[in-house]
């Protein structure tokens, strides 16, 4: 049990590295103000990511669209593209894996939009992909990577990056700062009234 007590302090210390540096304060600082105006102006987000951080992306609707309803304000238009089953497995059988999102995209999104890609190692191809076409839609784009950052780093507006090479503390970041992100945009950001 000593052995294990160990184990879990180093892992909870290694994840507070992680999050004791600027870094974090200035990607909520970008983010926010980026996401306040999709709100403000009746545009889309469209979160998305691959296995873990697929979880985070569906999971990060869930909080955004539903948590963040203050009164009769104007409510965060969100949609997790990990969760349309049918289209994600019709491209990545009919033409390739690497064009889920960015297909859907396609189909989906208005100028004035919002790309949110997940990877913990910035290189997820289908990730990329979806932000090679973003820019030429219109859309604004945002990625929380990790592991130096990837290709995503230079390939996004706004990127975060989360000072680790350990997947699963990168993963955890991610998650803490789409529920920090949440609860800001709920305790501090005022929303604008809804059209009646």
């Amino acid at each position: 049990m000593a052995e294990i007590g160990g184990y879990v302090r180093n892992y909870v210390d290694e994840t507070r590295a992680a999050l004791a540096d600027p870094y974090l304060a200035e990607g909520i600082a970008r983010i926010v103000p980026v996401l306040v105006a999709a709100r403000a102006a009746d545009r889309t987000i469209y979160f998305f990511g691959n296995g873990g951080s697929a979880s985070t992306a569906s999971h990060f609707v869930c909080d955004i669209g539903k948590a963040t309803i203050r009164g009769e304000g104007k409510r965060f238009r969100c949609v997790a593209l990990v969760d349309n089953v049918e289209s994600l497995t019709a491209w990545a059988n009919d033409a390739e894996y690497s064009r889920v999102f960015s297909e859907q995209l396609a189909t989906l999104a208005h100028p004035g939009d919002v790309a949110f890609g997940i990877s913990g190692s910035g290189n997820s191809p289908n990730v990329l992909k979806a932000m090679e076409v973003a820019p030429r839609l219109g859309l604004r784009t945002i990625g929380l990577t990790g592991m130096g950052g990837g290709k995503l780093k230079g390939a996004v507006e706004i990127p975060v990056v989360v000072p680790s090479n350990n997947m699963q503390h990168i993963e955890d970041v991610h998650l803490l700062i789409c529920h920090l992100l949440t609860s800001y945009l709920r305790d501090e950001v005022p929303a604008a009234s809804a059209p009646r």
